[in-house]
């Protein structure tokens, strides 16, 4: 009898082992790496560190990167086509994510000159911004260290004031102020180093709250809702159209983790990329901006997975 219950878990060990080294080389063999993308910079222009990438409604692809000209705009076949940005503008690019209707928003969290948020359109222009160049505050229009914002359909926009003030701030579509939520802790609604922020089609606000090790869910009212911890250490965060959560973390899982935006079922991840940040084009490539490396590099670049 022992000997048959010996053999049966061992049996059972085997299948599990089988079935976990499948999970793991479907996953793997899910994305694989395009190492001719994106192109050789141009003369005079170098890599700095990657937190953000972004995409347009045209497919561009864009880097906001803490070298000069900050902005890095690509095609689909990893050629520069455009660069804008100075110094004069932002000083340690952070956040950078493309509006509803085709503009993008810029984060500065410099500790001395930074401090704002700028929406910019597509070849640059500054549009609007908020906050004051060197000032902190926790004000209706000062921030400390903001780190992305994310923007509904309706104008309305979420900036998570989140290196160092750990707070949830919303303005209407002209950038007045109407509320905000959060404060420094773990509990549910508290916040340690809010770094990301996206809103679904649900409407629900998720927020990569990064120090706690979880993606937080609100209403746009502030309200907690829901939290997840099988994304890891959350840097960036993207959703797709087929309504898939791509989530960063180069520092904890170092890896992509992705899965269902609704209900956060893990569906898989893609390796080999120590990311910040992440967005996805129409075909399911995902691109990565790199700021450190991690353990396996200097970073420094835009690294493109090709979906199989």
């Amino acid at each position: 009898m022992i000997n048959r219950m010996q053999r049966f878990a061992g049996g059972l060990a085997a299948l599990i082992a089988v079935g976990l080294l499948l999970t793991s080389q479907t996953y793997g063999q899910e994305y694989i790496m395009d190492p001719d993308w994106p192109k050789p910079l141009p003369e005079g222009i170098e890599w700095g560190q990657v937190p953000n990438v972004t995409i347009d409604q045209e497919g561009y692809i864009y880097a906001f990167h803490r070298a000069d000209p900050p902005v890095l705009k690509f095609d689909k076949e990893g050629t520069l086509v455009d660069s804008f940005g100075s110094p004069n503008w932002v000083a340690t690019p952070h956040g950078f994510r493309v509006t509803p209707d085709g503009d993008i928003w810029a984060t500065d969290y410099n500790p001395q000159s930074g401090h704002t948020i700028t929406k910019i359109n597509t070849n640059g222009r500054i549009l609007l911004r908020l906050g004051a160049r060197g000032f902190i505050g926790t004000g209706p229009n000062t921030f400390n260290g903001p780190t992305d914002v994310a923007q509904a359909p309706d104008g309305s926009f979420f900036v998570a004031d989140g290196h160092w003030n750990n707070r949830i701030v919303k303005f209407d579509k002209d950038g007045r102020y109407l509320s905000e939520w959060g404060k420094k802790g773990s509990g549910q609604g508290e916040v340690n180093v809010p770094h990301t922020i996206v809103i679904d089609r649900r409407g629900r606000v998720l927020v990569g709250d990064r120090s706690n090790e979880r993606v937080q869910i609100f209403n746009q009212e502030g309200e907690y809702l829901d939290e997840w911890d099988q994304f890891g250490r959350p840097s960036g965060m993207f959703i797709d159209q087929n309504d898939v959560l791509y989530v960063a973390d180069y520092e904890k899982l170092r890896r992509i983790t992705y899965g269902s935006a609704e209900d956060g079922t893990v569906m898989g991840y893609i390796e080999g990329s120590e990311a910040e940040g992440v967005v996805v084009d129409a075909e399911g490539n995902v691109y990565t901006g790199e700021v450190t490396g991690g353990q396996s590099g200097e970073g420094r670049i835009i690294r493109k997975f090709i979906k199989q």
